[in-house]
């Protein structure tokens, strides 16, 4: 029997952005025997998978934005957030310490650093996000999404491109063909921009599809999320248009509708990148103006160096433009297909591979014939 090895610590944030890439290592590590715990605020109590199997170790948390009061109180949570880290890692006797950003991670990589702990970073945009650039001093690894990282240096030997992982239904569409519209034949269209301005979907898109010309028009088949109180407004519109379109605040399988689309028409967010590389589609990306450090332009100016997608700040967002590019796309398939080709090419289906073979670098796990680590 080999010598017993403490778990990998995941340390993440509350948002979807951070806890699924943590999810996903989490089930590789799962599939491959490896032991881990999660170390994050309050709010890991509503997760699932391979994360809600394994014990939790909570810590206090706060993000210091907003008014002088809110960051003063901030930064006390965030004190007694460090003195828990120190507490749990004291507990757990960790191997190793991934964190994937978010205020949650930044008291348990530093707890890291102090205990001498090997740690690595994920970093799921194309800018290192701002608890990732505060304890990025104390990393041992820093795994990239993009090429390019904005403040990761380009000879930093710490860095290593593995993606962002996607959810298991996007991974298993990689094989799915992109076959561009023929002439005369119906184009399948989906929109979506998730909560954060939606309302300006609501009002560009369809503006743009009905002063396109009737014959091309006339192909359009229309998926489209739109805000509960937009719905009504939007699909009199199409209705009155003779335009078939199905709309709903949300789709439960929007995996197989990114799969269906000849086109895409979305924010850039990270996970929204990554599956519409992951799956080869081809986009209109509208950077949400306000996110943090300006990442979603980050993101869709990455993607768009690579051919995948166009790039349409939200200034530049409206319904006049928006037909410019979907009249000049719609008529060149082979432009819709290159750019399809472009963005599979992008993909990377095995980054939950790749970051836990970080871990197993960082560690030096070996495993015994029966998959567990020793």
């Amino acid at each position: 029997m080999g010598p017993v090895v403490g778990p990998v610590v995941l340390a993440t944030g509350g948002t979807g952005g951070h806890v699924f890439p943590a999810e996903a290592l989490a089930g590789e590590l799962e599939a491959r025997g490896l032991p881990f715990t999660l170390v994050t605020d309050s709010r890991g109590r509503q997760w699932q998978g391979a994360l809600s199997r394994r014990p939790i170790h909570y810590i206090h948390s706060a993000s210091p934005t907003g008014s002088l009061r809110k960051r003063l109180t901030a930064m006390f949570e965030l004190a007694f957030g460090l003195f828990d880290a120190w507490r749990a890692l004291g507990r757990i006797g960790p191997s190793a310490v991934v964190g994937f950003g978010g205020y949650a991670s930044v008291p348990t990589l530093i707890a890291a650093r102090l205990r001498r702990l090997p740690a690595m970073l994920h970093e799921q945009n194309a800018v290192l996000g701002k608890a990732n650039r505060l304890v990025l001093g104390g990393a041992a690894r820093v795994a990239t999404s993009f090429a390019r990282t904005q403040y990761v240096a380009a000879d930093d030997r710490r860095a290593c491109l593995v993606g962002n992982p996607v959810r298991e239904p996007v991974r298993l569409l990689r094989g799915s063909p992109y076959r561009a519209p023929g002439e005369g034949r119906v184009i399948d269209l989906l929109v979506f921009g998730g909560s954060q301005g939606a309302a300006s979907f609501s009002q560009v898109v369809p503006e743009a599809i009905l002063s396109l010309p009737q014959a091309l028009r006339a192909r359009v088949r229309l998926v489209q999320q739109c805000r509960p109180e937009d719905l009504e407004r939007v699909r009199a519109a199409y209705t009155a248009a003779g335009i078939v379109a199905e709309l709903a605040p949300f789709f439960a399988d929007l995996p197989a509708r990114l799969a269906a689309a000849h086109l895409v028409i979305g924010r850039s967010g990270a996970s929204t990148v990554a599956e519409l590389a992951t799956i080869g589609r081809p986009s209109i990306l509208i950077p949400y103006p306000y996110a943090a450090d300006d990442h979603q332009s980050a993101n869709a100016r990455a993607f768009e160096a690579t051919g995948a997608c166009l790039v349409m700040p939200h200034a530049s967002f409206t319904a006049a433009a928006l037909a410019a590019h979907l009249h000049a796309l719609f008529e060149a398939p082979q432009r819709l297909a290159a750019m399809a080709a472009a963005a599979h090419a992008a993909g990377r289906p095995d980054a939950a591979a790749r970051l836990a073979d970080l871990v197993v670098e960082m560690t030096g796990f070996t495993f015994s014939p029966s998959g567990a680590a020793a």
